[in-house]
């Protein structure tokens, strides 16, 4: 018995009987559209990516460090959340109203009704591209940030309209 004839009694696998019928063209063919897939991937991801943090042109510069706040919501005047970062975040150097009975003892709390400051936010940001960028962080390990609905800066525009007091910092308006 020669050599060659112990190999054509072997019984092949299934799958070495289907690789050997893929001719090159179709390995090409494959490879070209798995690299198709994940560049196309890849572009897709950074042109998502962009688009989600694009600044008008008439925007005020943030600088670097800016994010995109998707579908923002507000529990009072002086707090934002987005929709894709899960805490509440406080505007830069306001305090407004509190909620009912979120006042501790002994704390000087900004006078007003705190229901009326946070719909005029919620009116700032509604139908508006809202932009931020991170300044500091509070002592409850919140972050403070400066936040833009368009060109409006939220805490300037708060303080200005009459439902916040400027506290914690200086306004730059």
């Amino acid at each position: 018995m020669t050599p060659h004839s112990q190999w054509s009694r072997r019984r092949r696998s299934a799958a070495t009987s289907v690789l050997a019928k893929i001719t090159v063209h179709d390995w090409v063919a494959s490879i070209a559209v798995f690299f198709g897939v994940i560049v196309g991937a890849t572009v897709l991801s950074e042109s998502s990516r962009l688009m989600s943090v694009s600044q008008p042109d008439t925007a005020p510069s943030l600088g670097s460090g800016t994010f995109a706040c998707a579908s923002p919501t507000h529990h009072d005047g002086d707090a934002i959340r987005c929709g894709f970062i899960g805490r509440s975040m406080r505007l830069y150097a306001i305090d407004a109203p509190e909620m009912p009975g979120a006042c501790r003892p002994g704390r000087r709390c900004t006078p007003g009704d705190p229901f009326a400051a946070r719909d005029h936010l919620a009116s700032l940001t509604k139908g508006r591209s809202v932009r931020c960028r991170q300044v500091d962080i509070d002592h409850y390990g919140r972050r403070v940030v400066q936040c833009f609905a368009g060109t409006i800066d939220l805490s300037c525009q708060m303080v200005r309209d009459g439902y916040a007091v400027e506290r914690y910092g200086r306004l730059r308006c």
